[in-house]
């Protein structure tokens, strides 16, 4: 793929992704989380240009801190979701404002990596930044499974981070 179609995926993919999680969702435990995380990456890693050949060891560092800031992105957006049982037993997750927040700053590191590589001369290509989305979204999605696999069956569990009893947010259908 040319690099604009990959900006174009990442693009619509980042619009679905956050658009969804801002809404209640069932989270389905069963369900194969990690497939477009999976699809993301092999689209990625199969570009010829993620490392930029004349700068081998730049570009990898480069490559290794936009893998570190997509797993701590995953994994602060996945903290700061809220949780919650209901009676039936279901886990149903909702991101908050500290969720947003998160991807904020991750946006705004990615920009800053991206404002570095240029400046030492490093080319970076598009699916580096699909590895980084591949990432974050593999383990945000690994960490709210696993949490919802704890929350099932402890209805009376300690609440998560942002969890509130007393204004029910509105369901939608998967």
């Amino acid at each position: 793929m040319s690099g604009l179609v990959n900006a174009l995926v990442i693009v619509a993919v980042v619009a679905v992704v956050i658009g969804r999680q801002f809404r209640a969702r069932r989270i389905d435990t069963d369900r194969r989380w990690w497939v477009l995380p999976a699809v993301l990456a092999v689209v990625a890693l199969r570009e010829p240009g993620i490392l930029d050949a004349h700068h081998h060891t730049e570009s990898a560092v480069l490559l290794g801190v936009e893998l570190v800031i997509g797993l701590a992105t995953g994994a602060g957006w996945a903290w700061t979701t809220r949780l919650w049982v209901e009676e039936d037993g279901a886990v149903w997750s909702k991101s908050t404002k500290a969720s947003g927040g998160v991807w904020i700053v991750g946006i705004a590191l990615r920009v800053g990596l991206f404002a570095l590589g240029a400046a030492v001369g490093v080319h970076q290509d598009s699916s580096a930044l699909m590895l980084g989305l591949a990432a974050t979204l593999l383990v945000r999605s690994g960490i709210l499974v696993w949490r919802a696999q704890s929350h099932i069956g402890a209805a009376g569990s300690a609440p998560a981070y942002g969890f509130d009893m007393a204004r029910p947010a509105r369901k939608e259908r998967a």
